[in-house]
């Protein structure tokens, strides 16, 4: 997974399922810096990996942008330029979800400082959260207006007419944002509702919104080591009819740190996996009752390896059981 600029080394697309053309002409960061990506591609003649939302029954793609960390970076030109290609080539290769929040610094303004620079993003699907972790403000201005105003900013931020999904952010005031929520979903000012929590953390509280309220999305940690959602949520989400995200899948970077240095096993290629990113990957989104996935990265490299698990051979539930198997004794 090494860093990402500059010439471009591609086989094309099979069958015209995605274009990456307009990644082949991507320029050179401001320093000259001229090291190669490439991309070791499976059969993508069937097209990326779709999952149903189960409320409507509207598809996704299963692999989605996430932007926590990595895209708070202020004004940074360069950080900027590195932020405009990975969504780039997360257009390019047939992304939608795009996932933030006002807690995310100035994630949100990014992203709208982006968009209007890509050429098609026709596929969007614009998922943010409301945020108001402050009980004070629930004595000197109010939450349910606080959320309100905050939801209208992030609109504008990201200069988009009206969000896919709107979240309510670790469960933050979650009886008097989702009233809010639902208002809206009945006003045609968002399609999709949703909740979340992080770091395997809320889950009963998490399970008892997704019991009560009808709720589209819930989001949460899942992925080849955090495992606990599968003994409740995602039986759960299937029950009720709830689509999925699964956030932290590389757990940041600590599955890397750990396991990144171990090979692959050798029947990795029965499943089209030539990196640690995809093995990780393709466990998480073939789960039955997941969704979509929102890895995170700056680098367009790591994107690259990203999307590709949407693509060729996929795990059955045997192999997913084999997959972890064989991460748990490394």
């Amino acid at each position: 997974m090494g860093d990402i600029y500059g010439k471009f080394s591609r086989r094309h697309f099979l069958g015209g399922a995605v274009s990456l053309a307009a990644l082949a002409a991507l320029p050179p960061l401001a320093w000259g810096q001229t090291e190669e990506w490439s991309l070791d591609l499976p059969d993508l003649s069937t097209g990326p990996i779709k999952r149903k939302i189960p409320s409507t029954g509207e598809e996704i793609n299963a692999i989605g942008l996430g932007t926590w960390v990595t895209f708070n970076i202020g004004d940074d030109p360069l950080l900027l330029e590195h932020c405009r290609l990975v969504m780039t080539a997360f257009f390019a290769a047939g992304g939608g979800m795009i996932d933030s929040s006002p807690m995310y610094g100035t994630s949100e303004a990014v992203i709208g400082r982006i968009l209007p620079q890509l050429e098609k993003t026709e596929n969007l699907f614009a998922a943010t959260k409301v945020w108001t972790d402050m009980p004070t403000y629930k004595f000197w201005q109010g939450a349910k207006k606080r959320g309100i105003l905050q939801m209208e900013k992030s609109r504008k931020l990201w200069s988009v007419p009206k969000f896919d999904l709107m979240q309510v952010h670790n469960l933050a005031d979650w009886e008097t944002q989702l009233d809010t929520l639902f208002a809206d979903k009945e006003a045609g000012k968002i399609r999709y509702v949703g909740v979340t929590t992080s770091h395997g953390l809320r889950h009963e509280a998490i399970a008892h919104v997704m019991k009560t309220r009808p709720i589209d999305f819930v989001q949460f940690t899942y992925n080849i080591v955090d495992r606990v959602a599968e003994k409740i949520l995602l039986p759960l989400a299937a029950e009720r009819g709830i689509a999925v995200i699964a956030n932290m899948p590389f757990r940041h970077k600590q599955l890397f740190d750990l396991y990144g240095q171990q090979p692959l096993p050798d029947w990795a290629g029965e499943i089209d996996c030539h990196n640690w990113a995809q093995f990780f990957l393709k466990f998480v989104i073939n789960h039955p009752h997941v969704t979509c996935a929102i890895p995170a990265t700056r680098k367009v490299g790591h994107m690259l390896e990203n999307v590709q698990a949407m693509y060729g051979r996929q795990p059955d539930q045997e192999m997913r059981a084999r997959m972890a198997a064989y991460v748990a004794n490394l």
